[in-house]
């Protein structure tokens, strides 16, 4: 099993908000695009929040995320997986999170994209890099993985991410 590695972060200087996953899964991985199965309720979910269609060219999802004041990264920047899961991940290591947050200094809010994400933020990153003092807050998955919730509860639950953005309410 080699190493697989995260993409860069998507981000704006002025960005508000972070959401972060735990790794790209493999057909995003494949496509070298975040969330890029399918069956991921995550751009259908930002469309409904702030007009990222899955529908729409990848280039234009990722414009509007950024101009909508919201980052997003993986907690990891590289692991071992033998398939998608989160549950297969092993041998992590996370990203600069302390290099990242000087560079975008706005950011009050971090969500969390599932419990592997806030898992491995808290082993990995949290009182081992120097960070600033942020809110955090975990929603449930857009995995299709994670069946166990209808879209419309995800939708719900996702919907916090608008208070933090400016402009929004």
């Amino acid at each position: 099993m080699s190493a697989i590695h995260s993409f860069l972060p998507i981000s704006d200087p002025e960005a508000k908000v972070l959401i972060l996953g735990s790794m790209p899964g493999k057909q995003s991985l494949e496509k070298n695009q975040y969330y890029a199965h399918p069956q991921n309720a995550f751009w259908k979910i930002m469309g409904d929040l702030v007009g990222t269609y899955p529908s729409l060219p990848y280039e234009r999802r990722l414009c509007l995320l950024s101009s909508a004041g919201i980052a997003l990264w993986d907690v990891l920047a590289s692991c071992e997986r033998s398939s998608s899961l989160d549950s297969h991940i092993k041998h992590e290591q996370a990203n600069d999170f302390a290099s990242f947050f000087i560079r975008h200094p706005n950011i009050i809010q971090v969500f969390f994209n599932g419990s592997k994400a806030e898992q491995c933020f808290k082993k990995f990153v949290q009182n081992k890099q120097d960070l600033p003092l942020l809110q955090y807050c975990r929603l449930p998955s857009t995995s299709p993985a994670h069946a166990g919730m209808r879209y419309e509860e995800k939708l719900h639950a996702w919907i916090k991410v608008k208070k933090w953005l400016p402009g929004k309410v």
